[in-house]
């Protein structure tokens, strides 16, 4: 048990240490820096899934894992926890993050400087933001995020993401100012930053301080929601997600996931049922946030015209999504709403990556690739024809032409990323949203009446849900018309299989999701239950106990030190 609850802070030593000795190396050994990246990457993203089968039990009781680096306890301290929901997010982040960086080997490391030094300090910040459990460090481990995001979003230069970088910058040092001012004024009501702590004091705030502890939490939130992407906050995504590099807009696919789930972890442990008169505080707020960050959305990605635009549109559709489902604070809800976000992150970090590769057609690849050597075979433009077989004006075979491989991959995988995102049967993004409606006419279970019937909310999102998988539908297919049915006299393009590796790994695992759906929804509905439960929470980092140093020890053996 010791030895896996020091293994928790691993995922946040392990790149700090990589990317200190990248800086080290200097920027003439990039080959050496890619590998000691990648290896860094997938030994973080085995130590997730650990943690993650650890916490599950394994068909046993779950766990929740506390780990205090200062050997202070709880609330004196820095507390680390892995729960079910951390757990999770640990895992999602390294499949994102090791596909990202596989694609970027290919040749964007090379287009700025840092790259993997920042690729490592970012890795690092999602790390501890996923398993620090009080706000000042949240708040440390936001700031580390985003000082890595600022150099990666204007990694390659370029005016547009040089604009679009600098409207990021900004948003986000105000959205650090408004955490700041937040998280002062929850600490001068309840004297305390320690998530559990909060959780146990809140409930005892005098009524005459209540409004002071509303009016935090308001403005705590409206930091996190920014990051989230709710509406009308998040007029900066589409436009920095748009112009920053493939590899790094793919990585921050679950940038906007961390608002997200801090959101849902302080929401669910905070202002649970067991608040007392803060219950379930701001919940019509993150549904009809939500709600209207679904619809803006849905309606903006019809008028959208490049695939890069496209995806970062999808990301709000997503991040609408899960917040009005959070906002109901219904435990089936909640579990549906992790299954969809598992699947639409690596559908979305999938096509982040896929745009780059298809819009390189329409520049007849502009762009060298240095060491044709690992390129992947030449393109077959076309086969001559046997006799007999009728030929067009241009002497080309009507019938019988070979459709280059390469076309054939990236027009594959593009039918695969919109299906996916549209949520049509059978992939993953179906049965999410599918989770979802079912969650909100059934949210105690297939064949339990509902206790009364489904609200104008609910309606509302199922909706929505619809609705937004038709603009999906009609932008996507007239997209794909456009790129890969339109005749038109241009080569294909030339790829690398570093590009096409975390496509198909990222694809695979969408496949995998809709094959073996049950595992994951058990392991998003006890999470789910958990979260609804908060006394477990708080009893974990509570009953941690400090390691007795040799001085204890000595005292309670009845020793002079």
């Amino acid at each position: 048990m010791n030895a896996m609850n020091q293994l928790i802070v691993a995922p946040i030593l392990l790149p700090l240490l990589t990317a200190a000795l990248m800086l080290l190396l200097g920027e003439k050994r990039r080959p050496l820096k890619a590998r000691l990246n990648l290896i860094s990457s997938l030994v973080g993203l085995g130590i997730s899934i650990t943690l993650l089968l650890w916490v599950q039990g394994q068909g046993q009781a779950s766990s929740i894992g506390v780990y205090l680096p200062g050997n202070w306890p709880a609330p004196f301290g820095i507390v680390l926890v892995v729960d079910r929901l951390s757990a999770l997010m640990l895992v999602l982040t390294g499949i994102v993050g090791v596909s990202a960086l596989v694609f970027a080997m290919a040749r964007w490391d090379g287009a700025g400087a840092s790259f993997h030094a920042l690729f490592q300090i970012q890795l690092m910040g999602l790390y501890g933001a996923f398993l620090t459990a009080d706000l000042f460090n949240l708040f440390v481990f936001f700031e580390v995020l985003l000082a890595a995001s600022y150099g990666l979003i204007l990694h390659g230069s370029g005016r547009a993401r040089v604009k679009a970088g600098l409207h990021y910058i900004a948003i986000n040092l105000l959205a650090s100012s408004l955490f700041l001012i937040g998280a002062a004024m929850l600490y001068g009501v309840t004297g305390t930053l320690n998530m559990a702590d909060l959780a146990v004091k809140i409930p005892l705030v005098p009524e005459a301080d209540r409004g002071l502890l509303h009016a935090g939490a308001a403005i705590l939130a409206t930091a996190f929601l920014a990051k989230a992407g709710i509406w009308p906050l998040n007029f900066w995504l589409v436009p920095a997600y748009s112009s920053a590099s493939a590899p790094v807009a793919a990585l921050f696919a679950i940038m906007t996931k961390v608002g997200f789930y801090t959101v849902l972890r302080l929401w669910t442990l905070l202002f649970s049922g067991q608040a007392g008169a803060s219950a379930y505080f701001g919940g019509d707020w993150l549904i009809y946030g939500g709600l209207a960050t679904l619809g803006c959305a849905a309606v903006s990605i019809l008028a959208a015209q490049r695939l890069e635009r496209m995806a970062s549109l999808s990301i709000l559709v997503s991040a609408g999504t899960l917040l009005a489902a959070i906002g109901f604070g219904q435990a089936a809800l909640t579990a549906a709403a992790l299954f969809y976000l598992v699947s639409s992150t690596l559908a979305l970090c999938a096509l982040f990556l896929l745009a780059e590769l298809i819009e390189r057609s329409r520049s007849a690849n502009d762009i060298p690739l240095d060491d044709d050597g690992e390129g992947l075979p030449s393109p077959v433009e076309s086969l001559h024809p046997p006799k007999g077989i009728n030929l067009d004006d241009e002497q080309k075979a009507v019938i019988g032409q070979v459709i280059p491989w390469t076309m054939a991959f990236l027009g594959l995988s593009f039918i695969a990323c919109a299906l996916l995102i549209i949520g049509m049967p059978p992939l993953s993004g179906f049965i999410g949203k599918l989770s979802l409606i079912s969650a909100l006419f059934n949210p105690q279970g297939l064949g339990v009446a509902p206790e009364q019937p489904l609200s104008v909310a609910g309606w509302m999102l199922v909706a929505l849900l619809v609705l937004s998988g038709m603009a999906s539908l009609i932008a996507l297919t007239r997209v794909g018309i456009q790129r890969f049915w339109t005749p038109q006299e241009r080569p294909s393009p030339l790829l690398r299989r570093y590009e096409c590796i975390p496509i198909v790994l990222l694809l695979g695992l969408c496949v995998l999701l809709s094959l073996r759906a049950e595992p994951l929804l058990r392991y998003t509905q006890d999470t789910a239950a958990a979260l609804q439960d908060p006394e477990q929470y708080v009893n974990a980092v509570f009953g941690t106990r400090p390691i007795p140093g040799p001085t204890s020890l000595a005292a309670s053996a009845g020793v002079q030190p």
